[in-house]
């Protein structure tokens, strides 16, 4: 059976001399390269998604692709195509690198200037080890395919402004639409969505923290699946381990929920970790939960400044969500929009408190009354970002911050 090879090389002079030697191994078959890391992840998701068996064997990256960096790219197509072999071609072949490849999860380096003999013998071991994961998976069975689902983050100007009130709707709102959503706690410290939930789980976000292959098995073992579908990834119950979840491990563990769920949104609190300025950096769509006073919206304005120093995300690729607010309050939406410099959702969140204490106070958030005012506004709010339907007199989605995201993604 001849052996299938995807080369993704940028460089037009790279793809030459690749191709040419691919051309020349004995029974392989190479396809037209791709030029970009976008074009490899789409290319591989569209044959998945026909059958795994149409995946090719082996992948070839060349380090100046882009423009997601290639061990980046190669961590990518290792966790959603576990089938596949990556061979990463580099004018770096020290120890070092060797080490890096290895962790995203590369099978092979090939140094450059390419040997036809290395590349020969190395394209033939991968292929051997492509054949043997995939006798040993059957059908495919860990296989994560499709384009990736949204990821939605939900950060507090301060403490006590409804983050976690907000995240937990928008996934419920996504759920009852019919896509599979999981709910992530990275407010690692204070994060309590369990008692919002009424959860008692053991396990947390914490024991994905040192896995840095995480397979949809493994994945599953540590969600919990609340009785209204939704996936539940908590937070530690001992705050001191927040420090285990590093930015990286952060990185890896969106990666596979964005693989694996249509809609990902995660409650990053008030305070920012590296794990959660990871997730509003990766983020389709970054909220930014304030109240209309003064305290909230200079906590807001900091929080914007902070991400953009950072450079997690820029103020026009924030988005604003206004709760509590009032027709005579004299901060009004509009000039929380000015201050801050971000974009502002057009669903803003009505002070009636009231309607949740019972609720929140017996930790059944999930029963909030259809008719609460407070939950239609936060279920008109998942219409407009695109991750429910609309309620009537909603917004449709604008696609804003999918469009914002791939154009970070691109450079552009």
């Amino acid at each position: 059976m001849p052996t299938r090879i995807l080369a993704a090389v940028g460089d037009a002079d790279a793809v030459r001399s690749l191709t040419t030697l691919l051309s020349q191994l004995p029974d392989a078959e190479p396809a037209a390269p791709v030029v970009d890391s976008t074009q490899l992840v789409d290319t591989l998701a569209r044959l998945a998604a026909e059958s795994v068996d149409e995946l090719p064997e082996v992948v070839v990256v060349h380090e100046r692709i882009g423009p997601v960096p290639a061990l980046e790219l190669i961590r990518e197509v290792a966790l959603r195509f576990p089938s596949v072999g990556v061979i990463l071609v580099t004018t770096d072949a020290s120890p070092v690198l060797f080490s890096a490849a290895m962790d995203a999860g590369a099978r092979g380096l090939l140094a450059l200037p390419l040997s036809y003999e290395e590349l020969a013998h190395r394209v033939q071991a991968v292929a051997q080890w492509s054949t043997g994961v995939r006798r040993h998976l059957g059908h495919g069975g860990d296989v994560f395919t499709g384009s990736g689902g949204t990821v939605v983050t939900v950060s507090g100007a301060k403490g006590g402004v409804g983050t976690t009130v907000t995240a937990v709707h928008l996934a419920l709102a996504a759920q009852a639409a019919g896509r599979a959503t999981a709910l992530v706690d990275l407010d690692l410290q204070t994060g309590d969505i369990a008692s919002y939930l009424d959860v008692q789980f053991r396990r947390s976000v914490v024991d994905l923290a040192t896995i840095t292959d995480i397979t949809p098995r493994v994945l599953a073992d540590a969600v919990f699946t609340h009785d209204t579908g939704l996936a539940l990834l908590l937070a530690p119950a001992e705050g001191e381990r927040a420090e285990d979840v590093t930015d990286r491990a952060a990185r890896h563990l969106v990666s596979a929920l964005r693989s694996r769920y249509d809609v990902v949104v995660v409650d990053c609190g008030a305070q920012l970790s590296g794990a959660g300025a990871t997730a509003v950096e990766m983020a389709d769509t970054a909220l930014l939960v304030t109240t209309p006073d003064v305290v909230a919206v200079r906590g807001a304005k900091r929080a914007v400044r902070l991400w953009d120093r950072l450079q997690i995300r820029k103020a026009e690729e924030t988005t604003v969500v206004v709760n509590r607010h009032t027709r005579g309050t004299e901060i009004q939406p509009s000039l929380i929009q000015r201050i801050t410099g971000t974009a502002l959702a057009n669903t803003a969140i009505p002070a009636h408190f009231k309607e949740l204490q019972a609720v929140v106070d017996a930790g059944r958030l999930h029963e909030l009354d259809h008719k609460s005012a407070v939950k239609q506004a936060l279920w008109t709010l998942a219409g407009e970002l695109g991750l429910a339907r609309t309620s009537e007199g909603g917004h449709r989605a604008s696609g804003r911050g999918t469009l914002v995201l791939r154009r970070r993604r691109e450079g552009g």
